[in-house]
């Protein structure tokens, strides 16, 4: 059947995005991003584009990752790191043990013996304002060894992207996409909840 209704794009000035400014007043959204080890300065970037996108409230940079400010960063942050809070820790297992310290529940994108599918995962909401709810921090691991064994030794769990294809991984920057969009759909933040980004 064929669409007889006309569609358009949306110009950006329609979208109703916040701005940076605004973007770090907006209440805690329970998630934070630790990368580890990412040796590719554009997966770096992209992971800020992408944090943005779904609202996360800092990004933990660990070990050889690059960091802001650099210009090859932004040529796929488009300008993210600047709205994204970030910070540096020389090793992972000592950003992720100070997240569990804070109350993080802490989970490696990994393939492991007790991975959780992600397709079968509901994460719990969290709420700002009451402090009630779970606290998220989603460790993503170097494109070539992954997360590294000692900081899935510290995590709660693990959770694992279903595949059915001949190749044993996805990208890391795509990880981060799908991981967040499912935590996004499944557990929404405040003011998640309009298709253009403005509820």
């Amino acid at each position: 059947m064929q669409n007889t209704v006309k569609d358009r794009k949306l110009l950006n000035i329609e979208l109703g995005r916040v701005t940076p400014e605004e973007y770090r007043m907006l209440p805690e959204s329970g998630r934070v991003v630790v990368l580890d080890n990412i040796r590719s300065v554009y997966n770096v970037g992209s992971a800020f584009r992408t944090c943005d996108a779904f609202r996360v409230d800092k990004i933990y940079l660990c070990g050889i990752c690059a960091l802001p400010p650099s210009a090859e960063i932004r040529k796929t942050a488009l300008g993210a790191e600047e709205s994204v809070a970030w910070e540096h820790y020389e090793d992972t297992l000592s950003a992720v043990r100070e997240l569990r310290s804070q109350g993080y529940t802490v989970v490696s994108v990994e393939q492991t013996v007790h991975s959780v599918p992600l397709d079968t995962f509901r994460p719990d909401s969290w709420d700002s304002s009451r402090g009630t709810g779970k606290k998220y921090a989603l460790v993503f691991g170097n494109e070539v060894d992954g997360v590294g064994q000692e900081v899935v030794d510290a995590s709660d769990f693990s959770l694992e992207i279903p595949q059915f294809g001949t190749k044993h991984s996805l990208n890391v920057a795509v990880s981060i996409g799908v991981v967040l969009w499912h935590f996004s759909a499944n557990a929404p933040a405040k003011q998640e909840n309009h298709p253009h980004g403005n509820g």
